[in-house]
């Protein structure tokens, strides 16, 4: 097993930053009109979203600029419709439109270094949203959740509820996915949750009938959906069950990376037979879509992985109100993300775990999810 990648990660604080008002230029009226605060630096803001095709980015990006324009920033907010060439080109226009400080959430964090390396000799200040952007100087700053953790996090539930840790011998049939290929992050959950479970599969205790079990962290690439696909990865399920699962065997467990995998594989148990309640595997996800959240209250997942990307928009509106001031930008993790060019300071937010236990007291009294949106 690879050696384990744990982030070290400080004690999440989200309150604003006192400067944070520093964000509505001087002489403004609040009414996102952008302009110089006494710092020099304009308040004039790209964000670069991958695409409205998963709930999350959609929240994400909407959040975001709400907080932004709040505080008086003038916010250009673009959707790439995971098209690499399309989040180009949007953030050239954004940077000749004016904007002085982008936030990007990558489509693929490889190729955005020719259009942010420009942005920088337009003194522009960049900040990776989420997923880092790789083989670049051109970065400032990284917010984002603790991504090892929150496949640590799956790992460690799928051995809790399987019994592993307390010398439960199975064996225990698995069905391991990963992320897109071109997502930096996608990395991160599988080794996370790999760190946890590749030793149950090197023993036995856990076996994967379709081999779809990588060697070590670094080969995860070879079982990731591109795109992130609900479709895909129903296509993958059903090829794994009709293939390797024919003589009356069961999938135990099924280690989804998040919630739009999670779907497609429930739906591909679904048609394949399975019942909730019954012999329904163990699966997990991440990103606590309202889709998702109804198939944990129907028992039909058993677990996503919470990432309260409000918390994530007020971090990255502190660091916009620092940068606008002129201020130090606050980061807690100096060391960890070596983008090929760079160590790109970063500030990581805690994942939490939810089940169906906890939709009620941590999703819905936070106002994350509406109760009545899934059924409560």
């Amino acid at each position: 097993m690879t050696t384990a990648r744990k982030l070290s990660v400080a004690a999440l604080t989200v309150g604003l930053v006192a400067g944070l008002a520093a964000c509505a230029p001087a002489g403004s009226s609040g009414g996102g009109g952008g302009g110089d605060d006494a710092s020099g630096t304009e308040c004039n803001v790209g964000i670069s979203m991958p695409t409205r095709s998963l709930e999350r980015w959609i929240n994400d990006g909407e959040g975001l600029k709400e907080k932004l324009e709040g505080d008086g920033c003038t916010v250009d907010l673009q959707y790439a419709d995971n098209k690499t060439d399309q989040q180009i080109s949007q953030i050239q226009n954004q940077v000749a439109g004016g904007a002085k400080i982008l936030v990007v959430a990558a489509i693929d964090g490889q190729t955005l270094g020719p259009a942010l390396e420009d942005a920088k000799s337009q003194d522009a200040t960049v900040i990776a949203y989420d997923r880092l952007i790789n083989g670049t100087e051109a970065v400032d700053y990284y917010a984002t959740f603790d991504n090892y953790k929150v496949g640590q996090l799956q790992g460690q539930y799928i051995e809790e509820q399987l019994g592993l840790a307390d010398g439960e011998k199975g064996p225990f049939t698995m069905e391991p996915f990963a992320g897109s290929p071109d997502d930096n992050n996608a990395g991160f959950f599988f080794a996370g949750a790999w760190d946890v479970l590749q030793p149950y599969v090197e023993s036995g205790v856990l076996v994967v009938p379709s081999g779809k079990a990588p060697a070590d962290d670094d080969g995860w690439k070879a079982i990731g959906i591109l795109g992130w696909g609900s479709d895909d990865a129903q296509a993958e399920m059903d090829n794994r069950l009709q293939s390797f699962y024919t003589g009356g065997e069961k999938v135990d467990v099924v280690l989804s990376p998040n919630d739009s995998l999670a779907l497609g594989i429930e739906a591909s148990l679904d048609a394949a037979g399975y019942q909730p309640g019954s012999d329904w595997p163990i699966i997990t996800g991440q990103d606590a879509d309202v889709a998702n959240v109804k198939a944990i209250l129907a028992d039909q997942q058993s677990m996503t992985v919470w990432k309260d990307t409000r918390e994530l928009g007020t971090q990255v509106q502190a660091m916009v109100a620092a940068i606008v001031a002129g201020d130090e930008v606050e980061t807690n993790d100096t060391d960890t993300y070596d983008n090929g060019e760079k160590v790109v300071p970063a500030y990581l937010l805690d994942p939490v775990v939810v089940t169906k236990d906890d939709v009620q007291g941590t999703l819905v009294d936070s106002g994350f999810v509406d109760a009545s949106d899934v059924g409560l």
